[in-house]
């Protein structure tokens, strides 16, 4: 194999003046660690014989123009020691035919758990949850669920950012096939890819269901005397998992006096007659789930 420092500067310079990268995550794509010493091949795809040719971001790689670190062996590319100049799209062709395309791009060394870029949180038992996204500085994130996703498969089904979030970050909405009636003994392993420029960051975390579940704010209906006390009716959330006597949900008030204006909490609905207002929230109480929110404060006029 012959050398040709000319083509590396020309891939300096292809990748200095490319439009910072990718924004999106391409049907084909091999991921390298910076300057390891284990090789990367991108596979040229076709079912017959006969030389090809490679192009790197469009432009034509000659036969005899590979630097040490990159070589041709037979149809397929070897690539060692892979740095930022070396990153973009590599396509194969025979001809003026197009065989097939791969892009080559940089494992993410950003050492944060995945717990610092996003969470995620289940209103019910349901067949979704939705997780937040939270760090902008990628351009595109997509979400996966199980084995395949964790291996990059192509297998895996994505669910690609679908709502960009005023902040920066991406709203997802992920479905699941547990029971809602059955006992969890299987956590959901979730991964997550996001690309910035020609660097991809790979994630994976794994969580049961029932640790993410957080009722929306439950509903007032009613506020009855009952003797010197206030009996309260509370419905649960109106996307809270059915039947309600399977799933229950219990409710704590907080009020104020109308005398000395404190405040109190109380886990039974009876609570004292003679408060000003009143709101509530609600949690499963089987796995000590996260509270809702509080709901807004309601006057109360007794």
């Amino acid at each position: 194999m012959k050398t040709c420092s000319l083509w590396i500067f020309g891939l300096l310079l292809i990748s200095l003046t490319a439009a910072n990268g990718i924004n999106y995550f391409p049907e084909n794509f091999v991921v390298a660690k910076r300057n390891d010493a284990n090789p990367v091949t991108l596979i040229c795809d076709t079912k017959t014989g006969g030389a090809v040719t490679w192009k790197f971001d469009g432009e034509a790689m000659e036969d005899d123009s590979f630097e040490d670190n990159i070589q041709q062996k037979g149809s397929n590319l070897i690539l060692s020691e892979v740095d930022s100049p070396m990153l973009g799209e590599y396509s194969c062709w025979r001809g003026g035919e197009m065989l097939s395309s791969t892009y080559l791009l940089l494992e993410d060394e950003d050492e944060d758990e995945l717990d610092s870029f996003i969470s995620c949180r289940a209103k019910s038992y349901g067949c979704s949850f939705s997780c937040t996204w939270t760090h902008s500085k990628y351009a595109a994130v997509r979400l996966g669920l199980g084995h395949d996703c964790r291996q990059g498969l192509k297998s895996c089904h994505w669910v690609d950012d679908n709502k960009q979030l005023l902040d920066g970050g991406f709203q997802f909405e992920l479905p699941h096939s547990l029971s809602p009636y059955a006992e969890e003994s299987n956590r959901l392993e979730l991964t997550a890819e996001a690309i910035i420029n020609y660097t991809i960051l790979r994630r994976t975390k794994s969580f049961y269901l029932r640790d993410i579940v957080q009722p929306d704010s439950p509903q007032i209906v009613k506020c009855q005397e009952v003797g010197q006390n206030l009996n309260v009716t509370i419905d649960p959330p109106t996307n809270w998992s059915t039947p309600h006597s399977f799933f229950t949900l219990e409710h704590q008030i907080e009020y104020v006096l109308k005398d000395d204006g404190e405040t109190g909490r109380s886990l039974s609905p009876l609570i004292p007659k003679s408060i000003s207002k009143l709101r509530v929230r609600c949690r499963d109480p089987l796995v000590v789930s996260a509270w809702s929110q509080w709901t807004p404060w309601k006057n109360v006029n007794c």
